[in-house]
């Protein structure tokens, strides 16, 4: 197999469907926010912070990769916070050759200095919008309800979600600790959301089981599946979703910090590829876990066996699998398809060149 270096993965096109905001953000900039908005953090500098805001494969659970959101959600509570921290996502992302992606977040969770639900969705929706401007990418943002607060809070978040369609929304999810939460106390919220034909997605498989993966499919009516690395456990499930061309925003590194699964090796990417689901490949969080797509797609060819073509594949996946319209998604895979098209490693082309 052809190898591939991180400089080859970062030429290439992508996506990323399932990025959290408040789990991206850039240490340096903790450290200022804190420092202008006069809140005490753990560490005052970016290598004593670190372990604070970023788990390592010594991550015992979900519940304690959870933690480093304390951290960041505590500099994340201002209009000027957000537009930087998104605009800043969409600028590290757009580096990397992130042609689309998709930010997620639950409005709920940015309230603590007053912010009202609407400001909070427009000031990220503004800090995309200036990186869009300035960058060569295109972003959309899901709004998330979450499974440990009220469901009559995530209704509120699905209207808010109605409130910006065609503003910069693009879907809804629901996120959050899986265990004891099931996402059918939820389901009015999805319906509000279906009912004004939006695209959904739903946390599912990750920490629980396949019934969480059915509750997510058959009850709250999930378009795509956020992780599903435990539908390896339901073979009968596993073909509804193949058949049905649902996707899993698969997210390697993050599943083997939160303990989804044991080791990378131990990841079924690589069996739901080979069976023909649709896969896509992405982050979770940036900073939490420390990663990059480009790194999530080195990870998958030199642990997991993905050949150049393999890879050209699940980017391909990625954006058949974007909450855009379809005349929009098809554009932009015409694009995408004629770049993978003409794509060369570095390594084949300075071969050519001594020949």
């Amino acid at each position: 197999m052809q190898k591939l270096t991180i400089q080859d993965i970062q030429r290439l096109p992508k996506t990323d469907l399932h990025v959290h905001l408040d789990g991206s953000l850039r240490i340096q900039t903790i450290l200022e926010l804190a420092e202008q908005q006069k809140v005490n953090l753990p560490a005052d500098s970016v290598d004593k912070l670190r372990p604070f805001v970023q788990m390592g494969e010594d991550c015992k659970s979900l519940v304690e990769y959870l933690k480093a959101f304390d951290v960041t959600l505590s500099v994340m509570q201002t209009h000027e916070a957000l537009v930087r921290t998104a605009y800043e996502l969409a600028e590290d992302a757009a580096k990397e050759n992130v042609h689309y992606m998709e930010v997620r977040y639950s409005p709920i969770l940015h309230q603590q200095k007053g912010m009202t639900l609407h400001n909070i969705v427009q000031s990220v929706l503004e800090g995309l919008a200036l990186a869009e401007k300035k960058h060569n990418i295109r972003t959309g943002v899901i709004l998330c309800g979450m499974r440990h607060i009220s469901p009559e809070i995530s209704l509120k978040l699905a209207d808010l979600t109605v409130a910006f369609k065609n503003k910069g929304v693009v879907g809804f999810d629901l996120a959050g600790a899986e265990e004891n939460f099931p996402a059918k106390r939820h389901k009015d919220a999805f319906g509000r959301v279906l009912a004004n034909n939006i695209n959904c997605t739903l946390h599912a498989g990750e920490a629980y089981g396949p019934e969480s993966i059915h509750q997510a499919i058959h009850l709250c009516g999930a378009h795509r599946i956020g992780h599903g690395v435990r539908l390896v456990e339901d073979g009968d499930l596993m073909n509804y979703v193949n058949d049905h061309r649902i996707p899993l925003e698969c997210c390697p590194s993050s599943n083997v910090q939160t303990k989804a699964v044991k080791k990378m090796a131990d990841h079924p990417i690589r069996l739901f590829y080979d069976l023909g689901l649709r896969v896509t490949v992405n982050t979770d969080n940036r900073m939490v876990t420390n990663t990059t797509v480009s790194r999530e797609y080195q990870i998958l060819h030199e642990e997991l066996g993905f050949s150049l073509e393999e890879i050209k594949d699940l980017i391909i996946m990625g954006f058949k699998s974007a909450f855009l319209p379809y005349a929009i998604k098809r554009a932009m895979l015409a694009n995408v398809v004629d770049e993978l098209k003409s794509f060369k490693p570095k390594s084949l082309e300075s071969k050519k060149e001594q020949l």
